[in-house]
C-alpha cells in the first residue's frame, strides 16, 4: 500500500474530473485534475516526514477549491 493511499483527494473543483496527487523529481507534491488541467501549487519537502504532510497539505488545499487553472481566465 502507497503510503499516499490514506489521503483523501476530491474531484476537481472546475470540472468535477478526477484529481490525482502527484510528485515531482522527490522534491515536491501537488494535486493536479487529470480532465482540465487545474491544479495546486508545488509544495517542497525535505524529509519523509515533511513528504507526507506535503501531500495532506496540498490534498486539504485542493478539497477546499483552492486551485490553478492553465486556461484562458473570465
Amino acid at each position: 500500500m502507497h503510503e499516499f493511499d490514506e489521503i483523501e483527494v476530491f474531484d476537481c473543483p472546475l470540472c468535477r474530473g478526477p484529481g490525482l496527487l502527484q510528485e515531482e523529481g522527490g522534491w515536491c507534491v501537488y494535486v493536479e485534475c487529470m480532465d482540465c488541467g487545474a491544479r495546486t501549487a508545488e509544495l517542497s519537502y525535505r524529509t519523509a516526514e515533511e513528504r507526507l504532510e506535503a501531500a495532506r497539505r496540498v490534498a486539504s488545499t485542493w478539497n477546499m477549491g483552492k486551485v490553478i487553472h492553465p486556461g484562458p481566465g473570465d
